[in-house]
């Protein structure tokens, strides 16, 4: 038995012993296609050369140096990269470790600028259902999704909620896609107004939402709708693009699509392509300048923030995809991708939906498409298909809860941005085999 504590602590995973390119291989040499990324990570797939020598050649000179005592020039490098190919004024970068303390950084930030301003009483967060944003206690409690909440609800603090914007599930018979992007704006209105539009700090959303519902973007809309509600009532509008970010689908920023720019944005997954880990929260220029101008210090930090070797790294990440143009690559091969999934899995009895942007898809399975009923939650559909496709040597990412946090199951993807078609066909036409054996076995279990 391992002595690590594993996510499941009655099982140890296999032992992975290297990786190369899209293919990850455990210890007996066994071969798996990685088509989520880990968890939408692995950008650049495995062993990129590029950002391997990068490391190297950071750690030979300055692996890790305080905070408090000094800045690097792979940090400074990495910062100027980012404000570079970030829009508008988001000229300000905060490194950190990971996506949760992204998230973290993001909500103190936010509250700490209204303390700035003179506005304490600014106290209150406005979040979404069925999102998610982290795993620490401020992220957890912005997050939506009640299965992880449950346990650790008296340690949170309490959230304005909004449902999600997910035609798929909340559109109804009959209503008009601006209508139904028209009703979500307005229950955002009434809550804000509800709740006292100077309690607000800040409204926080993935932009096209990750583990919890399945790659689900935004209306035609929303987004700008939003940004303008956010300016009426004075209020910070927060992007939580840890997931969806970074290329991943598409656009470098995923709310470039929207014609908008958030004030506060969190980045990490495919920041630093799984090759170290690092997170970044981006931020415009009135925000820091009315920290600066106050008390000129952000009440935050962590021991590895700014970290030399993983901003090494992230900026070969973020080299390698522009020198490359693999943007072009994510939106021409996330079309092929959209396309097969439809085509292919889209007319199965079981699957209720596909959709996503770029490379970033989901699939949501259902045991009546025509009504949309989930199956029921004990029949852990999303669990015995990702075993299924990881004994055919598919690594997927499929998630329950999907519908309200304790029943629906989807199938996120997440492949890196090297895929090529060839292996985006035995993605999909695994997955239809897999679906295809699991749902017809879940249907007489269900019976």
């Amino acid at each position: 038995m391992s002595a690590i504590i594993h996510r499941q602590l009655n099982v140890t995973p296999p032992i992975a012993s290297h990786s190369k390119g899209v293919f990850l291989f455990d210890k007996t040499g066994k071969r798996y296609l990685d088509a989520c990324g880990g968890a939408a990570v692995s950008s650049l797939g495995h062993r990129h050369p590029q950002v391997i020598q990068a490391l190297h050649s950071q750690i030979d000179t300055l692996a890790y140096a305080h905070t408090s005592f000094f800045t690097s020039e792979a940090a400074e490098q990495l910062a100027d990269q980012l404000v570079a190919t970030a829009p508008g004024d988001l000229n300000h970068v905060y490194f950190v470790s990971g996506g949760s303390e992204a998230v973290e950084t993001a909500l103190k930030l936010a509250r700490q600028y209204w303390v700035e301003r003179g506005q304490p009483q600014r106290r209150q967060f406005i979040a979404r259902k069925q999102s998610y944003h982290g795993n620490t206690l401020g992220a957890l409690a912005v997050g939506g999704n009640e299965w992880r909440r449950t346990p650790f609800a008296p340690l949170l603090m309490d959230v304005v909620r909004v449902c999600a914007c997910n035609a798929y599930r909340d559109q109804k018979p009959g209503e008009t896609l601006d209508a139904y992007t028209t009703r979500l704006i307005d229950e955002l209105e009434a809550a804000i107004l509800s709740a006292g539009p100077e309690t607000i700090i800040g409204f926080c959303a993935e932009t096209v939402s990750g583990a919890t519902t399945g790659a689900v973007p935004p209306t035609p809309g929303y987004f700008s709708a939003v940004r303008a509600l956010c300016d009426k009532y004075d209020i910070l509008y927060i992007a939580d693009e840890v997931m969806c970010g970074m290329g991943r689908t598409g656009s470098l920023h995923a709310f470039a699509d929207e014609s908008v720019i958030p004030d506060i944005v969190t980045i990490a997954k495919g920041l630093g392509g799984g090759y170290q880990p690092i997170g970044a929260v981006l931020v415009r220029d009135p925000i820091i300048e009315a920290i600066r101008s106050g008390s000129g210090h952000f009440q935050h930090g962590h021991t590895y923030i700014c970290h030399p070797s993983a901003a090494a790294a992230a900026l070969a990440v973020q080299q390698v995809i522009q020198q490359q143009d693999l943007l072009t690559q994510v939106r021409q091969q996330g079309d092929y991708l959209l396309t097969q999934l439809q085509q292919k899995i889209g007319g199965l009895e079981f699957v209720g939906d596909t959709r996503g942007r770029g490379l970033f898809a989901g699939i949501e399975l259902v045991q009546n498409k025509q009504t949309q009923q989930p199956f029921a939650a004990e029949l852990a559909v999303h669990k015995k298909i990702k075993q299924a496709c990881f004994d055919r040597g598919l690594l997927v990412y499929p998630m329950g809860g999907t519908v309200d946090g304790r029943i629906g199951d989807h199938i996120l993807l997440a492949p890196p941005f090297i895929v090529t078609p060839q292996h985006i066909d035995f993605i999909v036409d695994t997955l239809k085999t897999v679906i295809s054996d699991v749902t017809e076995y879940a249907r007489y279990q269900n019976v």
